[in-house]
């Protein structure tokens, strides 16, 4: 069968773009594979076969006919194992691209969903040490990756994943002190896969926009 990826029927303007369907749709467009996407709303999220798919009632779940799956960067990872242009065919190059994969949803995602959900509401004092915590694994980020173009000598998952990490904090300003990772994202934003992703996912929020 052709993969299946849920994906919201329709969110406010301020999630338009960003909902966690995007990674897999992006690595399904890199990977030149088909998909459909199975459009959900809140009701079916709260159903029972729903949760059988996805137990925390979220986008994205994902099967194709040999797995189901659910959380963005495990369905990553899978198609990953499945297709060379988002991961080396060698074990060491696929075990980099996890590394990297699971750095950017544990070491650098944290950071920047606090300081982008909490820090509005905090007082000075927290709104500095969020800042302080999430600048400093940036800074980590920036050195290692220095005038690289990949994670890996060229475009993979591992790419994939850290840019929607980090374009997250594009409005907030704090990527544009670290100009090697803001220009590492713009470039892997470039790639016609992710435009395609990106049209994907708001095509169906046009269509389906409240009256």
């Amino acid at each position: 069968m052709k993969p299946e990826v849920t994906a919201f029927r329709w969110v406010p303007p301020f999630a338009q773009g960003y909902v966690r369907d995007l990674r897999v749709r992006w690595a399904l467009e890199e990977a030149g594979i088909p998909y459909e996407a199975h459009l959900v709303d809140g009701a079916t999220l709260r159903s029972e076969p729903y949760r059988a798919w996805q137990p925390f009632a979220q986008v994205p779940a994902y099967r194709d006919g040999e797995v189901t799956l659910f959380e963005s960067g495990a369905i990553v990872l899978y198609l990953a194992g499945k297709s060379e242009a988002l991961a080396p065919a060698d074990e060491a190059g696929k075990a980099r691209v996890t590394t990297w994969v699971i750095a950017a949803l544990n070491s650098i995602e944290p950071h920047a969903q606090n300081f982008l959900q909490l820090g509005a509401d905090a007082t000075p004092e927290m709104q500095g040490q969020l800042e302080a915590m999430l600048t400093e694994r940036l800074t980590g980020l920036s050195d290692w990756f220095g005038d690289k173009l990949y994670l890996e000598d060229r475009f993979t998952a591992a790419d994939l994943i850290m840019t929607t990490v980090l374009r997250e904090l594009v409005d907030s300003g704090v990527l544009a002190r670290f100009p090697n990772l803001a220009a590492y994202r713009e470039r892997c934003e470039a790639r016609p896969a992710f435009g395609r992703a990106m049209e994907a996912q708001l095509k169906p929020f046009r269509e389906n926009a409240p009256a």
